[in-house]
Parts: C-alpha cells; sequence; structure tokens
C-alpha cells in the first residue's frame, strides 16, 4: 500500500501552526473536517479518541515522524491527512526529537486489518532518510504527493 492512495492535495498542510502535541492534532483533525472528509458532528468523538490513544503512547515513532491513529464506527473508508512542520513539534516521540511530518488517520473498525497495513507502510516509508529529506524540502503539495507515491530509494549496495 502506498500512502499517496490515502491522501489529495487537499490533505496536505505544508506548514503547520501548531507547536505542540495535542494542538498539532486538533489542527489536523479540523482540517479532515474542513475539507468534508469527516463529518463536523464527529469531530470531538475522534478527539476523544485520539487523546485515548495518545494517552496510552505517543504516536511520535522517532526520526521526526508521527503517526496518529483512531478507529470510527462511523467512517465508512479512511480519512487521513498529512501535516509538516517545518519549525517542528514536541510530540513526546521516543527519541525526544521533535517531530517534522505527521500522518494522521482514521480507519473504520471494520476495517482493522487495514490499520495494519496503512501503520507498517507508512512506517517503512518513513524509515527512509532520503524521503525524510525530500519531503522536508518539496515546495507544493503536488511534490509531496509525489515523493510518497514513489518507491523509497535505496543505498547502492557497497562496491567490493
Amino acid at each position: 500500500m502506498k500512502l499517496a492512495n490515502l491522501l489529495g492535495a487537499d490533505q496536505i498542510i505544508l506548514d503547520m501552526k501548531a507547536v505542540e502535541h495535542w494542538p498539532a492534532i486538533e489542527e489536523l483533525v479540523g482540517h479532515l473536517v474542513k475539507i468534508n472528509l469527516l463529518p463536523e458532528a464527529q469531530q470531538q468523538s475522534m478527539l476523544e479518541a485520539f487523546k485515548a490513544r495518545e494517552e496510552q503512547v505517543s504516536t511520535g515513532i522517532g526520526s521526526g515522524v508521527a503517526i496518529p491513529h483512531a478507529f470510527s464506527d462511523d467512517l465508512e473508508q479512511v480519512a487521513a491527512v498529512f501535516g509538516r512542520s517545518n519549525a517542528g513539534i514536541d510530540f513526546e516521540a521516543i527519541d525526544n526529537s521533535p517531530v517534522h511530518f505527521i500522518i494522521l488517520f482514521i480507519v473504520p473498525r471494520k476495517d482493522y486489518h487495514l490499520h495494519l497495513r496503512t501503520l507498517a507502510a507508512i512506517a517503512k516509508m518513513f524509515t527512509n532518510s532520503e524521503v525524510r529529506r525530500q519531503l522536508g524540502t518539496a515546495q507544493t503539495r503536488d511534490e509531496i504527493l509525489a515523493i510518497l507515491d514513489s518507491k523509497p530509494s535505496r543505498a547502492p549496495a557497497p562496491q567490493p
């Protein structure tokens, strides 16, 4: 699965306003409401679901990346948003580094297996430092989509 399959240009925030963990999640969930991927009537319950998830352990996975995720009984398809913070956000990440890339997604509860595949795909993509570098320097939403749609480049094999 490619992350780009879950995102369109309107689901990308090039420079988030939030500088702290919880306000960042509120900004991203609010963006899903703004672009009509999450009904406004569900905004509060989804924020509560994200808060419960983040209280277990931060979804800041390290290397400047966070993947907040939650389930919904009301959505029929995955709702996702990508946020980039040039300044960095204190997300209480496992490596204590500021987060620059946040992929927030909501999965319909009936599609639990999709949740695991989505998490794995995102984590795999963001282990590549070149992908993170390219995302950090991308100037447009379309550039970000193209990076997320590409296969992560691999370092050339060492020569004997």
